[in-house]
């Protein structure tokens, strides 16, 4: 057996994490001067690779903070002499389809992702509607540190920028997201139920799977700036597993606050996860001829009984380190066409360049119109081996391999496990969180060895 790491560890730069730039609001580095910053440091850097035409769009969730972040990023923005295009409350993955259909420069949303309300943060996307890479995060970066002269720089009347409104994004998305279905089987007459987290997906996911000819039951649809993700939402699908038994529906739907994950309930209230519905889809595209290159790529953090499931559909599988992007990467490179990460994020690259967990939606509900099947009946093309995550706060952030007693621990547990299992540590990118997993052959022993690494982390790090 072994234990994993992170492919390349985990960059911890001091602004931006495994999804952009994320924190506490109001608070460094997520408060209006560094988004002022920001948005000069984004307006400069896209300037420098000459993109065009100087038009920059900005998108956010429903979290209370964003208006304010939205506002001091645009004037950064607009301070370099480059338009703004705000779209209001709307997903990730709808911002990442705008910017890439519609010639702006970059895109950027003003999100948090899954975390409570007092957190906020910065998504950015390339023209092309992909996540910059690393090394065009420390570029941005190295300019926020140098925002003033930056400012000084075009400091001009003639050098600002104006700020515009687009009033149908989320029409123009939603369209986006009806056509990715053309070519499949009608979702008309199903039942289903879907938690919106209070999140950016509260108005448009009940208008499109309506549009769609479902019936559509909501729960978690009401937003008012603090209660996103509270309680609800992909991280926390029990209400909606009620809800579903209650009111006989096909499936639920859980997405999380910026609406670019998706977890799944079926009929019978039980909860799958990222993994089991990646493994559907992935079947489902196989039998369909879409799998154009049959491997699918994830994240270490998967179950190992994904990649036993994907063995024997005969479908190839890449590992790659947490974050969507860093899948992305990984899929562009091996040419698959399908990815995600068990937390919910799925990458269809044939549709879209992100995770999206409404397109997500569309595709598990195609394969079980597809296959005739209850959702129930198709999850069993994965079997869940028993697994454990705790997350450990920490306050500081050292190479795990130089922490002796959590070597040790680790040791121990890989040792006892032989080769039945898996142990997994690693830092959070977005949190000041240590990840411990384990997978192992009992749920009583994955449990327990998981909190013997979890007991040591804590001890040197919490």
């Amino acid at each position: 057996m072994t234990h994993e790491w992170p492919a390349g560890g985990i960059r911890l730069s001091e602004l931006f994490g495994t999804d952009g730039i994320r924190g506490a609001a109001n608070q460094y580095p997520v408060d209006c001067e560094t988004a002022l910053k920001a948005g000069r440091a984004v307006a400069a850097y896209f300037d420098a690779e000459k993109q065009v035409p100087d038009r920059f769009i900005i998108g956010q969730d429903t979290r209370i903070s964003g208006n304010m972040l939205v506002s001091a990023l645009a004037a950064g923005i607009c301070s370099m002499g480059k338009d703004v295009y705000l779209t209001g409350v709307l997903p990730t993955p709808g911002v990442a389809h705008l910017t890439a259909t519609n010639r702006f420069n970059a895109g950027i949303v003003i999100s948090a992702s899954h975390n409570p309300f007092y957190d906020n943060g910065f998504k950015l996307f390339n023209g092309d509607g992909y996540k910059l890479s690393d090394a065009a995060e420390r570029a941005i970066e190295q300019l926020i540190d140098d925002g003033g002269l930056l400012y000084q720089k075009s400091q001009t009347i003639e050098r600002v920028g104006r700020i515009h409104h687009i009033d149908n994004a989320q029409d123009h998305y939603g369209r986006f997201l009806q056509n990715c279905l053309a070519a499949g089987p009608s979702l008309a007459g199903m039942k289903l139920t879907i938690d919106c987290s209070n999140g950016a997906a509260s108005q448009i996911a009940p208008t499109l799977f309506e549009n769609l000819g479902t019936t559509v039951q909501t729960i978690f649809c009401e937003p008012d700036g603090i209660n996103i993700n509270d309680n609800c939402g992909s991280q926390h699908p029990g209400a909606l597993a009620r809800m579903v038994v209650a009111e006989n529906a096909d499936l639920g739907l859980a997405f999380d606050g910026d609406a670019d994950r998706l977890i799944a309930v079926d009929e019978k209230g039980r909860v799958l996860s990222g993994d089991q519905v990646m493994a559907i889809c992935a079947k489902d595209m196989k039998v369909k001829g879409e799998l154009t290159n049959p491997v699918v790529v994830t994240t270490v953090m998967s179950n190992m009984g994904f990649g036993a499931a994907l063995k024997k559909l005969g479908i190839g599988h890449i590992k790659a380190q947490v974050g969507d992007r860093y899948v992305m990467q990984e899929m562009v490179k091996a040419g698959a066409v399908f990815g995600g990460e068990d937390s919910g994020h799925m990458i269809f690259l044939n549709h879209h360049t992100t995770g999206d967990g409404m397109l997500a939606a569309l595709k598990l509900m195609q394969a079980m119109r597809s296959s005739g099947k209850p959702l129930s009946e198709l999850a069993t093309v994965m079997t869940v081996f028993p697994q454990c995550l705790i997350n450990v706060n920490v306050k500081s952030k050292p190479e795990i391999d130089t922490i002796d007693a959590v070597m040790r621990a680790i040791q121990t547990v890989e040792n006892q496990l032989g080769g039945s299992g898996r142990v997994l540590v690693r830092y959070s990118g977005t949190q000041p969180q240590c990840r411990v997993m384990v997978e192992g052959p009992t749920e009583q022993e994955t449990k327990s060895f998981c909190q013997q690494i979890a007991s040591e982390v804590s001890k040197a790090l919490g």
